[in-house]
Order: C-alpha cells, then structure tokens, then sequence
C-alpha cells in the first residue's frame, strides 16, 4: 500500500509570515476590527509534471498535493508511510521560511460566542489529515487489463455502482446519486495513463534521446507486460473524522490497511465461468449457497431475466433472496445488464486472468528518496 496523495493542515499559536505578494483581509464594516487574512493558494514546482499547492490563512497552514512526484519522474512505486510523505512537504515549507509539520500529542474542542450563538471547533496541536490516497500496483497479466477493467466495473463497493469510463480505461465507484461524499475509488490501467499523459511531456521537454525518456519509457513497459491496473482509494475528510484517522500522531497508521484490504477484495466474487443458466445453477450448489437444484435453477433464472431487461421489485423478499444469492459469485441484477461487460467476465476472469499485487520493486526502478524524521 502506498500514499498517492495527502492533504493536510496545521493550526499554530502564531502568525505565519507572508510569502506572497497579496495579503486579503476580512474587515468587520461596523466596527472596522480586522477579523482574519489570507493569503492566496500558490504552486510550488516540485518537477517537470507535477506542483505542490501551499495555503496561508492566518495561522492556518495547508499542504495539497502528491509528495510521491516530488523531485521524480513518475511514481509507479511511491511513499508507503504518512510521515515519508510529511517529510517531503516540510523539506519544501523551509524554502518559504514557514513552520515544519509536527504529529499531534493532544486535541480539543474550543467554542468561541459570536454575537448571539455559539461556534465549536475541534483543534489540535499538530497535523490534521484532511485527504489520503490509498493505492496498489495490481498485476493481471500482459493483455488482459481491459477484460478486468470491465469485469470488476460490475461490482458494487457498498452503496457504489460501478462506472466503466467510455474508453475502457478506468473503472470508478460513485453513490446511486452520483455524489462522492466520504470515499472515491478508482481503478485504472496505468500503462495506458503514461502513455497518455507522461510520456508525450517527457518527449516534449526532455527529447526522445535524454536518458529520463528512455527511464519512463522501460516503466510504461513493465506496466504493459505486466497488465499494472492501479488500485486506488481517496479518504475524505469527513470519512476520516468518522473513523478517528484525522489527528496525525493520534492513531495507529495501520487502521489504513484493512479498510484498503477491503477495496482490494472487490474482484473477488468474480468466480463464474460462463453466462449459462447451468454454469451458474451448477455454481451456486457447489458453492453451497443453495442446498437443492430447483433453487438453483430459480434463482438463475432471474440471470436470464436481468439480461432481458426485466425490472425487478427489490422490495419482494424472493427478489431480495435470489439478488444476495446472486452476488456471492459476482452478479448484480440491481446493476444495469451490460452484455459487453459480464461475458468478458465470467470466461477471463477463471481461465485467463490471474491477479496479484506487486510487493517487491524491479532493481531497476528509482525509488524515493530516504527523508529525514518528522519531530
């Protein structure tokens, strides 16, 4: 697991100094007291294809950005911890004269009377996490990216349908209306996406011929013959207020690894070989999800259905029944029926497709650099 992108803020108990050229001020008409001041966003290069955005607001310091791509070239393989990544951005706060990034030791909540209410906050002493990005290098096999791409876009995570991008390329996961609130998942094939955006501005700005090319060049290959597709997962800000991951230094990094986990498993009910009424009856008994052949067969039925077009009332306890016997090998007659999807599915998936995540980094790769410690 490793962290492809992080945001973060730190309160401090002074005023930060001023790093760029305009200063905007909040003034009370009434009164004329100065209420607060900002500073815009600005970018910081961190190299040829990627920024850091910086934040000044009063006391307030925000850091958004990817820290993997700082100072490299791409970041197939990038930091697997938050503080590698904390250490990049305080590496880049010492070139503004800005404070260091520290861990939080305490929190509390501070309410403050304006006028005739009461406003509440919650603060702390140290970093707050306001997005992470969770992501894994899968391995499916050189050719065989598009067929997964489509076999687990019709897979549910929660509440989430499946989007299957019209080229093929990306699979991501939003709510039944649209809205991501919490927690955005994508997967995505990542040769294509160096070729498509890397590539073209390596040979650019650096010419087919520099050694920097050739490197993002032998990285695209190993992504195409080994079918990379990337695992993907950004945490809100909310959904990390929700499960205690917001105070950095307050929690145990590895609370991230079983909610990954659980993202990672999302192609695991893809088992069945063919779109057949008796493939799939013959399934559901050798699994044990049905105990006789009738109710096996009944409840293929409703595959034959689904594909039809046919509507189904999820209210019906018989629907609900043969709809939660259906998705334990893979199939979901809530999702629209996508003929072009789910019979690449069941035939690849058992007799072609063999996944497994990358754990070990080829010797030739550049990895990130060693940082200092966060104190």
């Amino acid at each position: 697991m490793m962290i492809d992108w992080l945001k973060v803020h730190q309160v401090f108990d002074f005023d930060l100094p001023q790093v760029v050229d305009i200063v905007i001020e909040t003034i009370c008409a009434r009164t004329g007291q100065r209420l607060s001041t900002r500073q815009p966003q600005f970018k910081h290069e961190g190299s040829f294809s990627t920024s850091i955005h910086i934040k000044v607001e009063g006391r307030k310091l925000t850091v958004d950005g990817n820290p993997s791509r700082i100072g490299r070239l791409d970041n197939l393989f990038g930091f697997t911890t938050i503080e590698q990544c904390i250490s990049v951005y305080n590496d880049i706060l010492r070139e503004y004269h800005l404070p260091h990034f520290t861990k939080c030791t305490t929190w509390s909540v501070m309410s403050v009377k304006e006028d005739k209410s009461v406003r509440s906050s919650v603060v702390s002493d140290g970093v707050c996490i306001d997005r992470i990005d969770l992501t894994t290098n899968r391995m499916v096999g050189k050719g065989n990216t598009l067929p997964y791409l489509r076999a687990v876009s019709t897979q549910r995570i929660d509440y989430s349908v499946g989007h299957l991008y019209p080229n093929g390329r990306t699979v991501d996961w939003k709510s039944l209306k649209g809205k991501v609130r919490l927690q955005y998942r994508k997967v995505y094939d990542k040769a294509f996406e160096i070729a498509d955006k890397l590539l073209p501005k390596a040979k650019k700005i650096l010419g087919e011929e520099s050694e920097e090319f050739k490197y993002i060049q032998q990285v695209y290959d190993y992504c195409l013959d080994n079918g990379v597709v990337r695992m993907e997962q950004e945490l809100k800000q909310e959904y990390l207020i929700k499960h205690g991951l917001h105070f950095w230094g307050l929690f145990d990094e590895s609370k991230l690894i079983p909610l990954h986990n659980k993202f990672l498993a999302l192609d695991s009910r893809l088992q069945v070989t063919a779109m057949d009424h008796f493939t799939i009856a013959e399934k559901l008994l050798d699994d044990g999800i049905v105990t006789n052949m009738l109710s096996a067969n009944s409840t293929a039925a409703y595959v034959y259905n689904w594909m039809a077009g046919h509507s189904f009332d999820f209210k019906k306890s018989q629907v609900k029944i043969a709809r939660a016997r259906l998705r334990r090998i893979g199939i979901d007659i809530a999702n629209p029926s996508d003929s072009s999807r789910h019979p690449a599915m069941f035939v690849r998936r058992m007799e072609e497709v063999v996944t497994s995540d990358i754990h070990d980094v080829p010797l030739w790769y550049r990895k990130p650099s060693h940082l200092r410690l966060v104190v």
